[in-house]
């Protein structure tokens, strides 16, 4: 994976904060899987085509002093193999 690879969220899930779990969750037909904070922060930058360079810009400009790159690339690449993002 580069960080000028482009991904989005697979339509096929829908995410959303459930009140009931307190948290972040991904609905898709099978059931539901819920989302740590910095997970759902992630995501949310896929809810439209970004580069992963572009998603580790954005996040590290709003946690300013924190190297997410290492962090970004391995949920991507989680999120990819569960087909909760595909490439673009």
């Amino acid at each position: 994976m580069t960080d000028e690879a482009k991904y989005q969220r697979n339509t096929m899930f829908r995410m959303q904060f459930e009140k009931a779990q307190d948290c972040h969750v991904l609905l898709f037909p099978e059931g539901m899987v819920k989302l740590s904070d910095s997970a759902a922060e992630i995501l949310a930058q896929f809810a439209s085509p970004r580069a992963v360079g572009e998603v580790i810009a954005l996040l590290e400009e709003k946690f300013p002093g924190a190297d997410l790159a290492d962090d970004v690339h391995q949920f991507v690449e989680v999120a990819y193999d569960k087909k909760w993002i595909e490439r673009c």
